[in-house]
């Protein structure tokens, strides 16, 4: 993995919370709203913020209401090296450090170890986002349906955005594809503040795989 950084990248002992979310606004304000909150819960939980790196929408929100309650280095952002014209556009002290990378797999991978190392409360969230941003999320249900990992994975439901999601989820185990208890692996929360008390109270299903991906 090749690796660029402008500023150290060391994760603190505390919660650390990936955050998966567009580059755009979205038409209805209270999806940027919604950022700012889950921002201020961070602030409020000492945790850290590990995310794409970008600089508009979504993104761009959470990143600088974080910065600008717990300082840069409560902010870590992680970008492929081809969008850094795209979706890294400003100063980078108002958004957080960060680090670049090759592919998208090195982003996704690295943000993950990232939240494998912190601490209790740790997980991933999924803010209001499009393609990308459902692209990763699935990747973390299905690394923690594995066995990969064991970290809590959140949607964070503004507005009903997510709701044709969740149906899905709960046709899929009426169809067979998922299992009752996998259906619990992503788990929905309506406000910042329900965001993060999912994350500390997260369960892990029973039905999820026990492998050994440890290097041999």
């Amino acid at each position: 993995m090749t690796q660029e950084t402008t500023s150290s990248f060391n994760i603190p002992t505390g919660p650390v919370i990936a955050v998966f979310c567009g580059a755009s606004s979205g038409t209805s304000p209270a999806h940027l709203e919604a950022a700012r909150s889950l921002a201020h819960a961070l602030h409020a939980n000492n945790a850290t913020l590990v995310y794409g790196a970008g600089t508009t929408g979504m993104m761009g929100e959470i990143a600088k209401t974080l910065v600008s309650l717990s300082g840069p280095q409560s902010v870590h952002g992680v970008i492929p090296r081809s969008l850094l014209e795209i979706e890294r556009r400003e100063d980078e002290q108002e958004f957080g450090t960060k680090i670049v990378v090759q592919t998208m797999h090195e982003r996704k991978a690295l943000m993950g170890q990232k939240v494998r190392d912190g601490g209790p409360g740790s997980g991933f969230v999924a803010l209001s986002g499009g393609y990308g941003t459902l692209e990763e999320l699935f990747e973390m249900i299905t690394w923690n349906q594995l066995g990969i990992h064991g970290k809590g994975i959140v949607v964070y439901n503004v507005e009903g955005y997510y709701d044709g999601l969740l149906s899905w989820v709960r046709s899929s185990v009426t169809g067979g594809f998922i299992t009752p208890g996998n259906a619990g692996i992503m788990v929905e929360a309506l406000d910042a503040e329900e965001v993060i008390k999912q994350l500390k109270e997260y369960k892990l299903s029973e039905d999820r795989l026990k492998l050994d991906w440890d290097e041999k």
